[in-house]
């Protein structure tokens, strides 16, 4: 894995409503690898606050927690990433 996917993962990781599905669809790293990833690149802080944002209420990094209303899982931003493989279908 290539230094750009590693940040974009981990960007992908942070926002609240991109789920893990997404990160597995577009890379293939299960959920437990992205956790390993966080782990190995985050500040061990860094790594607490995110684990603690994704086990709250307020984010909606698993698909069976979202609200069905929500059919969309990339950011208003991701059009202009022009080396992700999803916005290129």
């Amino acid at each position: 894995m290539d230094y750009k996917d590693k940040e974009r993962i981990i960007e992908m990781a942070w926002e609240d409503r991109t789920p893990f599905e997404a990160i597995e669809l577009q890379f293939g790293l299960s959920e437990s690898l992205v956790i390993k990833l966080m782990r190995t690149e985050l500040k061990r802080r860094s790594f607490n606050l995110w684990r603690s944002r994704v086990n709250s209420g307020v984010s909606q990094k698993h698909a069976k927690k979202r609200n069905i209303e929500i059919t969309r899982f990339k950011c208003s931003r991701q059009k202009t990433i022009s080396s992700n493989k999803i916005s290129k279908r």
